[in-house]
């Protein structure tokens, strides 16, 4: 319901100069009021207040806050009509007459009552997204927003604002950069961001949760900040239930549902989400060396199948005492095969086959306690998680030229398992009226296991790494059965924080640290053992001050100090096959890089929407990049490998606007540039480049009646250069259409996604061999679309600590 009240009030411009074009010097009328919801006394947020003249026609409006109050200015003087609206309440109405000497007014507090004929009406999803921006986060509410339905999660978060997920690898970066962390309502999970993203629906997402900057109350991993996903589940009283259904159709037919139930009862709320994927996809591309004129062609079908279920209950045992308890079950099984073809001088010198096979599961198991206190706002609340991860996957490479040439053929069956667990206790104490201290312990820790059988075989080298030559075959050299390899990787994390907060007027300070103490022991074998044991101690302090000379203006500075550790695959030192051409290994060797971060960010209030400016530095320590050298056992292969580099600088600018040009034209628009400066080493030679990058996004949403709206939505990502690699820019035009049918209970959904085909990934590099080369997907689709929404119930959820929201719970409690 939030959403859609929401959507009435905020949308976005281009056009923001047309609030430019008030009369400032007119006399205007000014009102203000509260409301509450009659039956318990609540104040009621994001209630919608409408003015309009006799005629009926719209004037200007405006939303309550979070504590139900509202003041709209700039009301044309004359006897105008003051409604208020919210969906599952009675519309209330306010004649009032505005006047050059009577033009400040009040309508005091209005209860509004509960309307039954609205109940089995009540929107579960709003039509468009919405972004909030909060104290240390923005919020993006997804909505049914056209070129989102019935994708993933991945090609959702494209179209969110700082946010690029490369359609080739899956890899997601927040401002420009990779090393992000992705929560799903706020806990880390055992699979990784790139297969995450794939495996949920989009219509299984309720909010997108940018922390671009958090404080020492958050886990300090990921420099860029966090992305925390956010699963759907409500609260109404009654029975509630949506259902989405689609097909896309591209190169391949792709399909997804899902279904979305709610029944709270007394004190007890029950919930669950279940959504579906399946389909193939097709991706293609070159590589092309200059040097010794060699082609890489290749072409890769994925054929997908997810299942997600995420269920649970929360229990209301009394005003003081609440828990909650969920699951998540995730199984996501994949098919996929492809071919590279190899030329040398026009040559066909490998004509190549892989498939891999893929059986994975993962569960994850939430409990959470929260004690109230009698002062409001004082609480403990301890909460508990465990995952575990299963992903068996055979996978086979050969060459239908050299059958027998046992360096580019073998079978790996590979059996991959993943256990973490979380335990976590906050407490929370407002001290006084105006300040507030909170205090959290943690413990984290996880367990992975791999274990590879492979059938091939590999050179026999001598002390030097060199190959040792067959006496027996002159010309040739010694090869030996490739031994089976295994990884054993032990992670525990302790740690605890303690944050303040002070409020003077118009000032808000937040100050705070984090202790942590991190211990690891990987041990890695094939054919013989080598072992990586680490254990830092670190303080992560954080510092905000947010500023608010007026209700329309908001200024806020901020600074903390963050961590990304090397991950398993950047430190596991065992050869793995990624193509014929391209062979990938890890560094024990990796150090933790450290980032200092430094953030400015400006909020203004319109009166039809919102405009947000901010800036931010990074200074990087130990940077970890990836390299590409030239293998030593083949001088026509590359070893893709991680270092860690000389520290460096990053920063940039962003800024985004929401309006609402007309009543029945809303428009959002970002833009952000960023700046990053790398140095590194690459086959011996000291590399520094200076990459610029600019995005825009812009969304229009037109309102042609109360069943008919359509989207135009556009993109452009600017091109981007590290020390190896430069890349062109990407672009995007999607259009769409949805009609509501049933009596409003159902939605029909059609679009059309990159229209003129700008989404490609094109590169060059001149290290560490001259070349170029270009991969593309199935970015030009189209999508029909159905949606119902059945039961009924007004909304009343008890405010406790929401997962949903993550206001309270976020840092100590499960980042």
């Amino acid at each position: 319901m939030k959403n859609i009240i929401c959507l009435l009030a905020l949308t976005l411009s281009i056009a923001f100069n047309a609030n430019a074009t008030n009369d400032e010097s007119a006399k205007t009328g000014t009102i203000s009021g509260k409301i509450t919801d009659a039956e318990t006394n609540e104040s009621l947020p994001y209630v919608n207040i409408v003015i309009k003249n006799a005629a009926n026609e719209i004037l200007t409006g405006g939303i309550t806050d979070d504590q139900g109050e509202f003041e709209i200015k700039k009301i044309p003087l004359g006897q105008n009509i003051v409604e208020v609206q919210f969906i599952g309440f009675k519309t209330e109405a306010r004649t009032i007459n505005f006047t050059k000497d009577d033009a400040v007014h009040s309508i005091g507090t209005v209860a509004l009552i509960v309307d039954a004929a609205q109940l089995d009406e009540v929107e579960i999803v709003a039509e468009v997204s919405t972004v909030v921006q909060k104290i240390d986060r923005k919020v993006i509410n997804v909505g049914k927003d056209l070129t989102a339905a019935g994708t993933t999660a991945s090609e959702l978060l494209n179209n969110v604002q700082s946010v690029s997920v490369d359609s080739q690898t899956g890899q997601i970066s927040l401002r420009g950069n990779e090393n992000v962390r992705i929560l799903v309502d706020g806990k880390p999970t055992n699979v990784s961001a790139a297969q995450l993203l794939q495996q949920i629906p989009s219509t299984s997402i309720k909010q997108v949760e940018l922390i671009t900057n958090p404080s020492a109350k958050y886990n300090p991993e990921g420099m860029s900040g966090i992305i925390n996903i956010v699963l759907h589940k409500s609260a109404n009283q009654g029975f509630n239930g949506t259902v989405n259904t689609g097909v896309t159709q591209g190169e391949n037919t792709r399909f997804n549902g899902s279904l979305d139930m709610n029944y709270k009862t007394g004190k007890v709320n029950f919930f669950a989400n279940y959504g579906h994927n399946n389909g193939k996809n097709d991706n293609y591309g070159y590589v092309h060396r200059e040097d010794n004129n060699s082609l890489q062609e290749f072409d890769f079908e994925m054929d997908n199948k997810s299942n997600v279920l995420k269920a649970g209950a929360d229990v209301y045992l009394n005003e003081k005492n609440t828990f909650s308890f969920y699951t998540t079950q995730n199984q996501f099984d994949s098919d996929n095969s492809g071919t590279q073809k190899i030329t040398d001088d026009g040559t066909l010198v490998i004509d190549g086959f892989n498939t891999a096979v893929s059986d994975t599961k993962n569960a994850s198991y939430n409990f959470n306690y929260k004690l109230d206190f009698e002062k409001e706002g004082h609480n403990i609340e301890f909460d508990a998680s465990i995952a575990n991860f299963k992903g068996p996957e055979d996978a086979e490479n050969g060459d239908y030229l050299n059958p027998d040439d046992v360096f580019n053929n073998y079978v790996a069956n590979i059996d991959n398992k993943r256990e973490s667990h979380l335990y976590n206790l906050d407490y929370t104490n407002p001290l006084t009226e105006t300040s507030k201290l909170e205090i959290g312990l943690e413990v984290r820790g996880s367990h992975s296991e791999n274990f590879q059988t492979t059938t091939q075989h590999e050179f026999v080298l001598d002390d030097n790494g060199d190959r040792i030559p067959d006496p027996a075959n002159p010309g040739e050299y010694l090869t030996q059965v490739t031994p089976d390899s295994s990884f054993d990787y032990v992670r525990d994390i302790y740690s605890g924080y303690v944050n303040y907060m002070q409020q003077w007027d118009k000032l808000t300070m937040q100050i705070g640290a984090r202790l942590e103490q991190y211990e690891i022991v990987g041990t890695f074998n094939k054919g013989e053992t080598q072992t990586v044991e680490d254990q830092i101690f670190s303080i992560y302090p954080s510092a905000f001050f947010t500023y608010n000379p007026s209700e329309k203006n908001q200024f806020q500075v901020s600074y903390s100090r963050r961590v990304d550790r090397p991950s398993l695959q950047q430190i596991n030192p065992i050869r793995e096959w990624s193509t014929p051409r391209i062979t990938s290994v890890g560094n024990p060797a990796l150090n933790p890089q450290f980032t200092d971060s430094y953030e400015l960010n400006y909020t203004r209030q319109l009166e039809k929407g919102s405009v947000t400016f901010g800036t931010f530095y990074r200074q990087v320590h130990d940077n970890i990049t990836r390299i590409l050298n030239v293998d030593p056992l083949d001088e026509d292969k590359v070893l893709l490998s991680f270092t860690n580099t000389d520290s460096n600088s990053r920063y940039g600018f962003e800024a985004s606007f929401n309006y609402a040009v007309t009543t029945w034209w809303r428009a959002n628009a970002s833009a952000d540039l960023y700046v990053q400066n790398e140095t590194g080493t690459a086959n011996g030679d000291e590399l520094e480049v200076t990459n610029n990058a600019f995005n825009a996004r812009v969304s229009n949403n037109f309102t042609l009646n109360k069943d008919l709206r359509l989207q135009m939505f556009a993109m452009y990502r600017g091109g981007g250069q590290s020390i190896q690699f430069k890349t062109d820019p990407m672009w995007m035009i999607n259009l769409g259409a949805s009609y509501n049918v049933l009596k409003g209970k159902g939605t029909l959904t059609f679009r059309v996604n990159d229209i003129f085909q700008g989404m490609k990934f094109k590169f060059e590099s001149e290290n560490p061999y001259p070349s170029a080369g270009q991969f593309n997907w199935e970015s030009r689709t189209a999508y029909l679309g159905f949606n119902y929404r059945f039961g009924g119930g007004k909304n009343k959820e008890r405010r406790r600590k929401n997962r949903d929201d993550n206001e309270s719970q976020g840092g100590g409690g499960f980042l």
